[in-house]
């Protein structure tokens, strides 16, 4: 899994590409709250996952830690680019009831709140 982090028009961008699953949550949970403490005032994020080719529950579990942490700052988060294996995963999970999934990180960050 890799990871990288962006600021667009003030908001966050966190790309995620590889497998998120056990062996990664905690790399990438450690490299969000350094970045999201360095950047304390975006409060809304897009993880744009056109290249996360599969999650575990381990991973939405991170997933949903990272919202929990945007949303006690007043922001949210929102999911861009879902693939096919991995949206599977969000439908049997029904995550897609907890998070918001755009086509783009464009149309993501024009959504309304």
């Amino acid at each position: 899994m890799n990871v990288r982090f962006e600021v667009r028009e003030g908001r966050g961008v966190i790309a995620v590409s590889g497998a998120l699953n056990i062996a990664s949550v905690d790399s990438l949970r450690d490299q969000c709250s350094r970045w999201m403490n360095d950047n304390d005032a975006i409060r809304q994020i897009v993880l744009d996952l056109g290249a996360m080719d599969f999650i575990d529950s381990a991973g939405l579990g991170v997933m949903v830690s990272i919202l929990k942490r945007v949303s006690e700052r007043g922001g949210d988060i929102r999911i861009a680019r879902l693939q096919k294996q991995p949206r599977v995963v969000f439908e049997i999970t029904r995550a897609y009831k907890i998070f918001e999934i755009f086509d783009s990180v464009e149309e993501a960050f024009k959504a309304k709140a």
